[in-house]
């Protein structure tokens, strides 16, 4: 309840144009469930509503293998004579920014045969790193490496989605974590890869789109052999950082977890967890 001078308050902020303070915002909105929030310059849950059309660029079709039926596992969807799909979503290669990829699959037609099929049960999210990096990719040909400069759609794509910081960058990772959500399966689970840079954020917000409750682990990869680069360290004033992380979410806790080593035998179980 308001006290008749905070009210008044409200009204004098109001009429003069001014924000109000960060205890009516606690008041007056729906925020008592977040107890803890990640905030942030241009955050907003509005998404992307677009739904473009997806074009054929290229097909590859390579015949199967002649196995005997009995060894064949059935296909998800009808196939041909030559193992070519007929139709469905599944084995598609998409190339164009995710974001408008995402709200497609959310709000276009695909996303009826996607659920048909039980929706989707994982995504594996491996966003570049906030490392101001040019993303020229060296390519080697025969005796010669080339440099591929990236072209104008990937430099805009860059510049405009986290040219301006920390902010730009999480408001991207934002937008997406609520569009892959709204279209993972109730059981599915979703992965994200990130470095140092931003780790502590990126968690924050992954909580606050899939609920704490619904952190599942966070896997640390190792990005080099530490025994390898003993001599590195010679001269530096601090540790090298040798990890990377992948946060592993489930959308809700009825997410499965099928265990890598379930068939393996205990001596291949004690040498792989060694």
């Amino acid at each position: 309840m308001l006290s008749d001078k905070e009210k008044q308050e409200i009204v004098r902020r109001i009429e003069g144009d001014r924000p109000l303070s960060d205890k009516y915002r606690w008041i007056l909105f729906d925020h008592n469930r977040r107890q803890v929030e990640l905030v942030w310059n241009g955050k907003t849950p509005d998404v992307c509503n677009t739904v473009l059309p997806f074009e054929t660029i290229e097909r590859v079709d390579e015949p199967r293998a002649q196995k005997p039926a009995s060894e064949e596992s059935m296909p998800l969807f009808p196939i041909d004579e030559r193992g070519r799909q007929l139709k469905g979503w599944t084995n598609k290669l998409i190339w164009g920014d995710n974001k408008l990829i995402l709200s497609a699959l959310k709000n276009g037609p695909l996303r009826r045969e996607i659920e048909a099929q039980g929706s989707l049960k994982l995504i594996y999210n491996d966003p570049p790193f906030d490392v101001g990096a040019d993303f020229t990719m060296p390519i080697e040909i025969g005796d010669d490496t080339f440099a591929k400069q990236p072209n104008i759609l990937e430099k805009i794509a860059y510049r405009d989605t986290w040219g301006e910081g920390a902010d730009s960058y999480l408001s991207m990772i934002y937008e997406r974590l609520l569009l892959m959500r709204d279209i993972l399966a109730e059981e599915g689970s979703i992965y994200l890869h990130c470095d140092h840079r931003l780790n502590s954020y990126i968690r924050l917000a992954m909580e606050e789109v899939f609920g704490k409750r619904n952190f599942r682990n966070e896997i640390l990869v190792k990005r080099a052999a530490i025994e390898n680069l003993q001599g590195q360290f010679t001269g530096i004033r601090t540790l090298n950082i040798f990890n990377d992380t992948i946060f592993w979410h489930s959308k809700t806790p009825l997410t499965r977890f099928n265990h890598p080593m379930k068939n393996a035998s205990e001596s291949q179980r004690e040498e792989s967890w060694a």
